[in-house]
């Protein structure tokens, strides 16, 4: 079936949008500028990084109000005076602060997940990163089956096999391809950086292990989801960056009083450089867009296809890494995102062993009447 315009659409949008996220988020954190201190220094603030993605997951609940009300305008006086709001095929009913409740957690997963990952991203390349983030994967399925007994089939653990042999590749290129004059310090710090990133993707695979348990029940739509998540993990985050700002982090903190985090120090940053600003402005537009063409494409597609989208920003970003020069070449990481990407394939069955059978019988095929239609000719002539 042909895609349609609004299909095509939503799905670049979704590449684009996906791949500058990270993409913006590195230039971020390579941006230069005065702090507190009247010290220039890089933009090393990874948990104010995640407020700013927050507020773009938050601005998808903003175009949900918008929609309703659109909505309940269009429906006054023709339904009653029941606000009913058609949103996504499904009628929502209001929400209560009970049912509003239950997105707590996941937002707290979701900010703990995000805050390592940005730390993590600081530490390494983008491409990395974005490669080491297929890691959920195989978490995701080893707490499915420990919390929601579920049994995974033999194909999906070769899967899992796969992805963990690309991560162990990708890890282990970080480690050698480093430049010649590179100290020992930045290999342990690429190697910190790499595995906090894996070890993020724990508390990823936890946030969506719990949300197939508790908010499949509730008829929520997606964009809510999102939304309610978003803010929940904004507004406790921006609370947590008060005691951050005196809780000490030794050598491992790079602000001026080596806290874990200093949203004032982050502020002079910005003021003394707008690209900072910019950086952060990018992040929220385009985890909004990104969330939204998402959710977009698993509507008019399917899941199956936003998995497929989402990995190919990860060929993007590693080609604008290289292209923009922000790391070197590296051959081993073709091979680790090739293992990733099969892994991903197998595991949701885009590649399964019912589909290559039918490869190996369409080939087997044409080439026999290929060779069938050679030897007819041959006769022909000879006869001729």
């Amino acid at each position: 079936m042909a895609w349609t315009t609004f299909q095509i659409i939503v799905a670049c949008v979704m590449l684009i949008t996906g791949s500058l996220n990270t993409l913006i988020a590195k230039w971020t954190d390579m941006q230069v500028a005065k702090g507190r201190d009247d010290v220039a220094r890089e933009f090393n603030h990874p948990f104010v990084q995640s407020c700013a993605m927050f507020l773009g997951e938050f601005l998808c609940l903003l175009v949900f109000g918008a929609a309703w009300l659109i909505g309940r305008r269009r429906t006054a006086g023709t339904e009653g005076d029941v606000p009913l709001v058609r949103l996504e095929g499904q009628i929502q009913e209001p929400f209560t602060y009970k049912k509003m409740l239950v997105f707590l957690p996941p937002a707290l997963c979701d900010m703990t997940a995000t805050s390592i990952m940005y730390v993590g991203l600081t530490m390494t390349n983008a491409s990395s990163f974005q490669m080491l983030r297929g890691a959920v994967i195989v978490f995701t399925a080893l707490l499915s089956v420990a919390f929601l007994h579920r049994q995974i089939a033999s194909s999906k653990w070769l899967g899992i096999l796969t992805v963990i042999i690309g991560l162990a590749i990708v890890g282990v290129s970080d480690m050698i391809f480093l430049p010649n004059d590179a100290k020992s310090n930045d290999k342990n710090r690429i190697i910190t950086g790499d595995l906090l990133i894996i070890m993020a993707q724990i508390v990823s695979a936890a946030q969506m292990v719990y949300e197939e348990k508790f908010l499949t029940k509730y008829d929520v739509p997606a964009l809510v989801a999102v939304g309610l998540e978003g803010f929940f993990g904004f507004t406790v985050l921006a609370f947590l960056l008060i005691p951050m700002a005196y809780m000490p982090a030794g050598s491992f903190s790079v602000t001026p009083y080596h806290t874990i985090e200093d949203a004032i120090d982050a502020f002079a940053q910005m003021r003394n450089n707008y690209y900072i600003v910019l950086g952060l402005c990018g992040t929220i537009l385009s985890i909004a867009f990104f969330n939204y063409a998402g959710i977009s494409v698993t509507k008019e597609l399917n899941a199956t296809t936003r998995m497929v989208i989402d990995s190919m920003r990860t060929l993007i970003i590693w080609a604008a890494s290289l292209g923009l020069k922000w790391q070197p070449f590296n051959w081993m990481q073709i091979i680790g995102f090739g293992f990733l990407l099969i892994g991903m394939a197998v595991y949701n069955q885009i590649i399964t062993t019912d589909k290559i059978r039918h490869v190996q019988r369409t080939v087997v095929t044409k080439i026999w009447r290929n060779n069938g239609d050679r030897e007819v000719l041959v006769r022909e002539d000879e006869a001729s």
